[in-house]
């Protein structure tokens, strides 16, 4: 575990002395405010609620993620660093876990930023804190499963822009696979199972289900299973790649 803390802190340190962090932090917290109190036409619903603000992440997510997502092993082979990473007494395993973990600490962190619009809804009303608590909980963990993709599709390249659009392709396929549309497109092709795991895959449905203020064991074991599996996959690629 001292390997994994050790690569947690060198890389959440490598975030904040480069600009990459900061104009991820401006760009999420300005569209997020913008995005909910006047494209989320947050005043004109009469609730008091921050249900429009966590119906946007995803889609925040889908373009902003993959920036952080991209440079994780992509830098590290196109620069020649990994060789030295991985000759220190590091597993590959561990390398990811801690990148990984860097990475979603640093959007918990920007998260954590976005308490203004939290105050902002007590004091316009009586909203429900626990909802809009479980509503954090499940957006951090759809941002983690984004992670995860993009952590394996890093690992797939050395070239960072290829390895962004990678990992947003595949995001937008699962933010896709549970929307009505898609689902009523397929219903005459598949059958009743196929289409009910094709709207399971979707992490979406998943994220709604925790802001809703149910958090449901499936929903939670959803994102961990992503989570794990992805990561696994990015282990596999690494030290297939380096094999070579």
């Amino acid at each position: 575990m001292s390997a994994v803390f050790a690569i947690v802190r060198r890389e959440l340190l490598s975030y904040f002395v480069t600009p990459v962090a900061y104009v991820f932090m401006v760009i999420f917290l300005v569209l997020a405010g913008l995005l909910t109190f006047y494209a989320g036409d947050f005043y004109d619903r009469g609730l008091a609620d921050l249900q429009p603000f966590f119906d946007i992440h995803p889609w925040l997510y889908l373009v902003l993620v993959p920036a952080i997502s991209m440079p994780m092993w992509s830098e590290e082979r196109s620069s020649g660093t990994i060789e030295l990473l991985l000759s220190l007494p590091v597993t590959i395993a561990q390398a990811m876990i801690g990148k990984f973990v860097a990475a979603w600490l640093f959007i918990g962190f920007s998260l954590m930023l976005t308490f203004p619009i939290w105050i902002t809804v007590n004091y316009l009303g009586d909203p429900d804190n626990g909802v809009i608590f479980a509503g954090y909980l499940g957006s951090w963990l759809m941002a983690g499963c984004f992670l995860a993709i993009g952590a394996c599709m890093s690992a797939a390249t050395r070239s960072q822009i290829v390895a962004f659009i990678l990992t947003a392709a595949v995001c937008f396929l699962l933010l896709l696979a549970g929307q009505p549309q898609v689902l009523d497109f397929f219903q005459d092709a598949l059958p009743a199972k196929m289409l009910g795991a094709l709207a399971q895959l979707s992490i979406t449905r998943h994220a709604a289900a925790i802001a809703r203020g149910v958090l449901d064991l499936r929903d939670v074991t959803y994102f961990v299973a992503s989570i794990v599996a992805w990561l696994a996959a990015g282990v596999a690629l690494v030290d297939l790649k380096r094999t070579r």
